[in-house]
């Protein structure tokens, strides 16, 4: 599946956060790209059941320990540089996720995951602004932070995540 730049145009305010991992880009991307990792590396991941891998028609799902499942289905892969992916509920709205490795050097690299997310898109920009500014981005950051954690803390340790390890977050993860 295609998905080019034209079409990502209709997605407006990315979220993008960084993390620099003290591994090799190549260990980043072998990490990244390893069937079933989000059980290991996600902090709000209870299952991650993959349905076909890998590649551009790669297809998993997220089960959150808050009950959401959400499909990821990949549309562009890029062997050592990253891929790109549609993410939500079976039949839904799908937002736009971008995961990207950068080298600092043979043996630090940074992981970046930005999401172009579809939820108010349709709205005018002066009615979407004030809930996207003071509801979503915070709430996307958050989790994006949480997730590089877990994928920084997989990678440096060899241990997986715990459930919340980094905290809790109201959208994706149970409080017990």
């Amino acid at each position: 599946m295609d998905f080019s730049e034209e079409r990502l145009q209709k997605y407006k305010w990315p979220i993008s956060v960084s993390k620099r991992i003290n591994a090799s880009p190549q260990q980043i991307w072998s990490t990244i790209t390893t069937p079933g990792i989000l059980k290991l590396c996600h902090p709000f991941c209870k299952e991650n059941p993959v349905y076909r891998w890998p590649g551009a028609e790669a297809r998993d799902a997220v089960h959150y320990y808050s009950g959401w499942i959400l499909y990821r289905d990949f549309v562009q892969w890029l062997p050592g540089v990253g891929y790109d992916l549609l993410i939500g509920r079976e039949g839904g709205e799908k937002s736009y996720v971008r995961w990207r490795i950068t080298e600092e050097n043979e043996q630090t690299g940074t992981l970046i995951i930005t999401i172009y997310p579809y939820i108010f898109q349709n709205l005018p920009v002066v009615i979407r602004w004030v809930p996207y500014r003071f509801q979503i981005i915070p709430q996307l950051r958050d989790y994006l932070v949480s997730v590089l954690k877990g994928f920084e803390w997989y990678i440096t340790t060899g241990q997986p995540v715990k459930k919340n390890q980094f905290g809790t977050h109201r959208w994706f993860s149970s409080p017990d």
